[in-house]
């Protein structure tokens, strides 16, 4: 599948408020800082259509872009690092889990886990609560060619994954990425067309 529109619909503050066309969904979280942006304009092939900043925080609303008049990419606020108050982050987990358990025409959350860093808590812990909640769910590995070779790479997927099959029997589809060099474009946009074919 080839994207050959991409475009920016709206920030909504809540599920109650997100489009209402019944377009099928796939969401994108994680950590503040993990690349999230980054990756969303390297999948559409647009520089900047998803803001990008090197201050962890600046989503923080659903943030929808249309895709080929057909189905929707959803930008979800991270998680993480951001520097809010307590209340504007109960407010955002609020937003993200009622989003996540309402949302009809979510097919898929893409979590998204920085490969160069250990494996952390709060990854594993968002994970197993998608797992509670029954939201189906994709990994993908982003920022991979800071790694300096595939033997590292490797190594430091193998402890991420190890670490979550800790509290999983199996794991769900994994994708490696790099929003500089393109890497996992074309496994994650196939994977998305072939959930589109299912769903009709």
């Amino acid at each position: 599948m080839e994207i050959q529109e991409a475009i920016y619909i709206g920030s909504f503050p809540g599920e109650s408020k997100c489009p209402t066309d019944g377009l099928p969904e796939f969401a994108f979280i994680g950590r503040s800082n993990v690349g999230k942006s980054s990756l969303i304009n390297m999948l559409c092939g647009r520089k900047k259509l998803a803001y990008t900043s090197n201050k962890p925080g600046k989503t923080q609303m659903l943030n929808y872009y249309k895709i080929n008049q057909s189905w929707y990419i959803v930008d979800l606020p991270g998680y993480g690092y951001a520097k809010i108050s307590q209340k504007k982050r109960k407010e955002w987990e609020r937003m993200i889990q009622g989003y996540l358990l309402q949302r009809a025409t979510l097919q898929c959350a893409f979590v998204l886990l920085d490969a160069n860093v250990p494996p952390q808590t709060i990854d594993i812990a968002f994970i197993n609560q998608l797992g509670e909640m029954r939201v189906p769910f994709v990994i993908a590995y982003t920022k991979l060619d800071r790694l300096k070779n595939d033997e590292e790479r490797q190594t430091h997927i193998a402890r991420i994954r190890e670490a979550l099959l800790e509290y999983w029997n199996e794991l769900p589809p994994q994708f490696e990425t790099s929003a500089e060099r393109g890497w996992g474009r074309a496994e994650i946009l196939q994977f998305i067309k072939e959930v589109n074919e299912r769903v009709g």
